[in-house]
């Protein structure tokens, strides 16, 4: 975010001057972002099987030992394309009526998302990390903050 000086330049806000969503955007997020993963793990889940096995047809099993890295890559793709494309949510995020913007407000683009995706199962390696959404006033977890993006209920 940006705002015009007084000698006609723009200059950027810092993170601690942006103002905070309105309370009824950030109504109930934790608990709507812990079911939103738990049904976008299922799609992974289900579209790395789906391409695991494609792939091994194809190649006559002679691909096996270059699959398993097949779910993050899913994963990262799945996150980072959905986040940052028009719907701004995975279908998880949709169906508990979630959006990810960027902290300023804007869409956020794919490196954005594909980041916090990365960030996120990164965290899942220390569990304490995602507690700071307890401590943050706009209810962001440490890999939304890295990733400079928020998540928030959608408008209606």
């Amino acid at each position: 975010m940006y705002e015009a000086g007084g000698d006609g330049r723009i200059y950027p806000v810092s993170p601690e001057q942006r103002p905070l969503p309105p309370r009824e955007a950030l109504a109930g997020v934790r608990m709507r972002r812990v079911f939103a993963v738990c049904l976008d793990l299922i799609a992974v889940a289900l579209l790395s099987g789906a391409l695991w096995l494609a792939l091994l047809v194809l190649s006559f099993g002679l691909s096996a030992l270059l699959l398993p890295p097949m779910f993050p890559l899913v994963a990262f793709f799945y996150n980072g394309l959905t986040v940052s494309g028009w719907r701004r949510a995975t279908p998880g995020m949709r169906a508990m009526d979630l959006e990810v913007r960027l902290a300023d407000g804007a869409p956020a683009p794919f490196l954005n998302a594909a980041v916090q995706s990365v960030l996120f199962y990164v965290s899942w390696l220390f569990p304490p990390l995602l507690l700071v959404t307890f401590i943050t006033p706009d209810k962001r977890c440490l890999h939304d903050i890295l990733a400079d993006v928020i998540v928030l209920r959608r408008a209606e």
